[in-house]
């Protein structure tokens, strides 16, 4: 499995789990991702995508998207995507 960093924490909303990040790269629905911190560390399959409160199947690099996380993440968390 090779990891590629694609992103980074923007932000994170508790009351709805969700996390604001900032693309590098490309991702879309089905992915598996890895947020990596300092207290951060999980994967997950990315489920859903949202740009501007829209629904999209697939963003790329420079996109601000919101995806909704399984766990608690923090601003500058790295996102990596899973090949």
């Amino acid at each position: 499995m090779e990891e590629k960093e694609i992103g980074k924490v923007s932000s994170y909303f508790s009351h709805v789990s969700v996390a604001a990040i900032k693309l590098s790269g490309k991702l879309k629905i089905g992915s598996k991702i890895h947020i990596k911190g300092n207290t951060t560390d999980f994967e997950q399959e990315v489920d859903s995508i949202q740009i501007e409160k829209k629904d999209v199947s697939k963003a790329k690099k420079g996109d601000h998207i919101g995806i909704k996380v399984s766990e608690k993440v923090r601003p500058n968390d790295k996102v990596f995507l899973i090949e």
